[in-house]
């Protein structure tokens, strides 16, 4: 449907801290028009939510599995939200 909206929650694993993982995020979230947020976690993870258009949104995903030049993804769990008020930019959090 168009103009349909998706949140979701995704988890990254693998070499994605130390990286520019989180920069490359907000970047890659940036340019597809998305909103939310994107942080290290203590276990060595990346955590991000994301907020948009439903193709975006899915290209994102597809993308977070790639990561930036210098990172080596291993899985990506998603998990989705129900639909918020997500701010219009995208953020990198502590």
């Amino acid at each position: 449907m168009a103009g349909h909206r998706r949140e979701v929650r995704a988890r990254v694993y693998g070499n994605v801290q130390g990286v520019g993982f989180r920069i490359w995020v907000r970047g890659e979230a940036t340019s597809l028009g998305l909103a939310g947020w994107v942080r290290n976690e203590a276990d060595g993870t990346v955590t991000t939510q994301i907020a948009g258009p439903d193709e975006a949104v899915s290209t994102m995903i597809e993308r977070l599995w790639k990561g930036p030049s210098e990172a080596s993804v291993s899985r990506v769990d998603v998990e989705e939200l129900a639909a918020g008020n997500a701010s219009i930019e995208f953020r990198i959090v502590a």
